[in-house]
This record gives C-alpha cells, sequence and structure tokens, in this order.
C-alpha cells in the first residue's frame, strides 16, 4: 500500500469514528481494529474519554487491545490522570484487558504502578469499580495480599452494585484476602462488619449469591456477631 492510500485509509477511518451516528463509529471502531494503524491509538483513546455510547465505548477498547501494548500501555497509563471520570475508567478498564507492559532485563511495570490508592478509592464509583477490576487482573504474583489490604479499604462503600463489585474483586484475590477481610469483620462500623462477613460467605462459598451473603450478614451483625463466623 502507498504512503498516499495509508493517509487515505487513516483519514477515512477517523472521519468514521467522529461521525454523528453511533453506528458509524461502532463500524470505524470495528474496521481500525481489523487493521490496527499506530497512527490511531491516540485518536482512540481520546475517543474512550468522550464516547457516550457503551456499544462503541467497547469497541474502542478492542481495537485498542489489537495494537502492541508497547504503543498503547504509555498513552492507556497518561488518561489515568485525566479529570474527566470516563476517561479514567476507560483507561483502567482496557489496560485490564491489554495486560501490563514489563521491560525487558529489569522486569519494571508502567500499567500496574498507576493503579493508585488513590484511583481504588475514587470518589467516582465507576471508577473506582473499574479500577478494582483492573487491579486484580494486573496485580503480580505475590503483592495479592497488600492489594487486598488496599480494598478492604473500601468495604461498605455504596449501593448493591457497588459492594458486588468489591466483593468480586476481593473473591478474585483468593486465599490472598482472608487476612484483610478478618481484621474488617471486627470493624466498630456495622456496614463495614456486614460487606465484609458476606465477602467470606461468597470466598467459602462461591454459589451462595451476592443477595443471600449480604442478609445473612445482616442477621450476624444484628445478633452482635463480630469477626469470621463458621
Amino acid at each position: 500500500m502507498t504512503m498516499r492510500n495509508e493517509d487515505t485509509t487513516t483519514a477515512r477511518a477517523l472521519r468514521g469514528l467522529g461521525h454523528a451516528r453511533a453506528s458509524v463509529r461502532l463500524r470505524s471502531a470495528l474496521a481500525v481494529g481489523s487493521n490496527p494503524d499506530p497512527r490511531l491509538v491516540e485518536p482512540l483513546i481520546d475517543m474512550c474519554g468522550t464516547e457516550p455510547d457503551f456499544s462503541v465505548r467497547e469497541m474502542l477498547t478492542w481495537a485498542l487491545t489489537r495494537h502492541p501494548p508497547a504503543l498503547t500501555v504509555p498513552w492507556l497509563v497518561g488518561e489515568l490522570r485525566s479529570p474527566l471520570a470516563q476517561a479514567r475508567s476507560q483507561a483502567l478498564h482496557t489496560l485490564s484487558k491489554t495486560g501490563d507492559l514489563v521491560a525487558e532485563g529489569t522486569g519494571n511495570r508502567q500499567a500496574w504502578p498507576a493503579i493508585t490508592r488513590a484511583l481504588l478509592a475514587d470518589a467516582d464509583d465507576e471508577v473506582a469499580r473499574t479500577a478494582w477490576r483492573a487491579a486484580v487482573a494486573l496485580v503480580p504474583g505475590g503483592e495479592e495480599p497488600g492489594l487486598a489490604e488496599t480494598l478492604a479499604e473500601q468495604l461498605g462503600r455504596g449501593g448493591r452494585e457497588t459492594q458486588l463489585s468489591l466483593s468480586r474483586a476481593l473473591t478474585a484475590l483468593g486465599e490472598a484476602t482472608t487476612p484483610a477481610l478478618i481484621a474488617a469483620a471486627a470493624h466498630p462500623d456495622p456496614g463495614v462488619r456486614q460487606h465484609a462477613l458476606a465477602t467470606q460467605r461468597l470466598l467459602r462459598d462461591p454459589d451462595a449469591g451476592f443477595d443471600f451473603a449480604i442478609e445473612e450478614a445482616k442477621r450476624i451483625v444484628a445478633l452482635g456477631g463480630y469477626g469470621q463466623e463458621g
């Protein structure tokens, strides 16, 4: 393909990605992912922060995963500092799909250190929930207990969906999360105790179901129960 043809293809893709109709943007993102173009990485990431349509955002993420992490991860890490909540959330979501970028020789990671305590406690529930999922996906081996302690600080936060997301993240860490949950189950705040006890139950019995586990935990706390229940 000549340089002129490449420029024409890139320009056509940019027009499609900026189209007023979501269906056109969706097809354009699909086309970009099917034929990756490094010149479109930055526009794709910029779009993630403002795209109003969920299906288009998912296709943008897929298109980014089709590009080498060496191109995408540095841009995505930069987006984690964006003042736009959607930009932070979508960058975290995409990083959970692309994986980390690990330097040869040193083993230094780019994405994992960028998932800071501030992101894990972000005031925006959607950002925080996405950060929890991304952290679980990217945590290096051996650092699961430390992540569990940090996540446990958010127990009792928000409504059902937020608490469900946190319980899923904690249970995904497996037994590494047990000490943090035992400590949280003795917290003076009954909401924290309830959430910790429910998550303990799900860790022991994943088929119990979140709503059942929460109701059971509420009964335990109402009866004055603390700590891990057998």
